[in-house]
């Protein structure tokens, strides 16, 4: 396992927590508006934060920090993933898991042991524009809806989240949204940010009265749409 990256401390990843991230590398996707390109392109060529030397920080920071974050790239396409999460579970941590959904029998397995205690799932787009989204022509969406099922039955803490970018994203986009995850627990509209670790750079952020009428969009059929990232 390489983990390529560590968040000693943040308010912002998991929800009502004080919590330290881990970033892993690599990821099945290529969204062209993805900040960490080198963790997704480049991998390979990162920095290496030994596991035992990160194991070692939760241990010392045991009573101080409230949980733990992991995430990528795409943490469930690493075969390491459940051995980490066993070890940072036996350290009494919560954990929160954020994943672009392509593998439900990951996430299935996690949440019956009881290994993870909140997912955050990305919606990258409605369904009919996965393909250009993600980056993946030819994509098979039948994993990432199992992955929405999964959620949906409530089985964990959950909550889905879309970056919307402007060159992507449009109000028809919302509407099919609105209609696939109908209900849910908490959808969260995040702002793209540019970046010079953006994956393919040109893109560019909606204003905040524009992602507002995306939200009462929404809000026609999900209880709890909430925006982030606005200055």
């Amino acid at each position: 396992m390489a983990i390529h990256g560590l968040n000693k401390t943040t308010l912002l990843d998991y929800p009502g927590k004080v919590a330290a991230t881990i970033f892993l590398g690599n990821c099945n996707f290529r969204c062209p508006f993805c900040h960490n390109s080198g963790l997704v392109l480049s991998a390979d060529d990162q920095p290496v934060l030994p596991r035992e030397q990160v194991l070692s920080f939760l241990k010392k920071r045991k009573g101080i920090l409230d949980g733990v974050c992991i995430t990528g790239g795409e943490p469930t396409i690493d075969k390491e993933l459940i051995s980490l999460i066993y070890e940072i579970h036996d350290l009494g941590y919560p954990i929160k898991l954020d994943t672009n959904g392509s593998h439900p029998w990951i996430l299935k397995k996690l949440i019956q042991n009881r290994l993870i205690d909140m997912v955050a799932m990305d919606i990258k787009t409605a369904q009919e524009s996965y393909d250009k989204v993600s980056g993946i022509p030819g994509l098979n969406l039948k994993p990432i809806m199992e992955s929405v099922d999964l959620l949906m039955t409530g089985a964990i803490p959950y909550e889905f989240r879309t970056t919307v970018v402007r060159e992507l994203h449009d109000e028809n986009d919302f509407r099919s949204i609105g209609q696939w995850i109908a209900g849910c627990d908490a959808y969260y509209l995040q702002s793209y940010k540019d970046s010079p670790e953006v994956i393919r750079p040109g893109f560019t952020s909606y204003t905040l009265q524009e992602l507002e009428n995306f939200r009462r969009i929404l809000s026609e059929t999900i209880p709890l749409v909430e925006i982030r990232g606005v200055d």
